[in-house]
């Protein structure tokens, strides 16, 4: 299969459950289920323990991507097994693959885009980077720091404070067009028009 014809496996990373559905930690769910609204597509049970949309995504012409929208079910500490599940069932090379995830260390709401890295105490970002290298495309969307002297586990699994919440729609929405332009048009542009 030629890298061309390869399609691109977008990852939501999060936490299965209703009772985690607008934690901090689940953005990245959030993202991936706006992506597949967009798309017209529902989210299937796949074997690789996940839950995945396939579809094509960005303008009609040689930028339109076959891509997988996927969401671990595995809990967010064990994400690198249904991730390099899907990366074999459909062959995915590594560089298409991006993870969509929360980030202490970047102000809420601020994006940032990079490929590769280190996982920054991130429990699905280590997962993943254990199963398959640290080099693919991260989408990182920032929530920053809890308050005082809250723990971090706490503060990821709480959900989004009513100020927050003010943003969060717009901010969800910026992340998913961050994806489409990173598949569409690179990370360089991406970076150039999401960064901030």
């Amino acid at each position: 299969m030629s890298d061309d014809t390869a399609p691109w496996l977008i990852v939501g990373l999060g936490n299965p459950g209703a009772e985690y559905a607008g934690n901090r930690h689940n953005i990245g769910f959030m993202v991936v289920d706006l992506l597949a609204d967009r798309m017209r597509g529902k989210f299937k049970a796949h074997k690789a323990r996940a839950q995945v949309v396939e579809g094509r995504m960005g303008p009609p012409g040689p930028a339109n991507r076959r891509v997988v929208l996927a969401k671990p079910m595995s809990f967010m500490n064990l994400s690198g097994g249904p991730v390099t599940a899907l990366r074999d069932f459909y062959k995915v090379p590594l560089e298409r693959i991006v993870a969509v995830h929360d980030e202490l260390d970047i102000d809420y709401p601020t994006l940032r885009l990079k490929l590769g890295g280190g996982d920054n105490g991130h429990n699905g970002l280590k997962s993943m980077t254990k199963s398959m290298g640290p080099d693919y495309h991260r989408v990182r969307c920032g929530i920053g720091r809890p308050p005082g002297r809250m723990q971090v586990a706490d503060f990821v699994l709480k959900d989004f404070s009513s100020t927050e919440r003010k943003e969060l729609d717009w901010f969800v929405d910026r992340a998913a067009d961050a994806v489409e332009c990173l598949i569409a048009e690179g990370l360089e542009r991406a970076q150039s028009s999401y960064n901030s």
